[in-house]
């Protein structure tokens, strides 16, 4: 296993699980619930830790982490909601794009 993120904030690191899953790239979260020691332990050592499981991926999930959303052109759901190509799915009437 491989590190390949960490943060202070739980939710961004859930959020780097949950793209390298996406991309087909097993990962998990370590050290979540250490931030409860802060005082205890380095500060370093607090931050929630992405680990991939394979480390043969750990460089396409580096390169998956780093990329911007995906290219192509904003789209208009027919609720008339504008959103970018990055999304499947309308926040606002839970429409899929077609």
């Amino acid at each position: 296993m491989k590190r390949i993120y960490s943060s202070f904030d739980r939710v961004a690191v859930h959020h780097a699980k949950n793209v390298l899953e996406a991309a087909g790239i097993r990962a998990v979260v370590r050290n979540e619930f250490l931030s409860s020691a802060m005082g205890e332990l380095p500060p370093a050592e607090c931050q929630a830790e992405v680990w991939v499981l394979n480390d043969d991926d750990a460089a396409r999930a580096e390169r998956v982490l780093l990329s911007g959303p995906p290219p192509g052109p904003d789209w208009r759901c027919s609720c008339g909601e504008v959103l970018g190509a990055q999304f499947t799915q309308c926040w606002r009437c839970g429409a899929y794009r077609t």
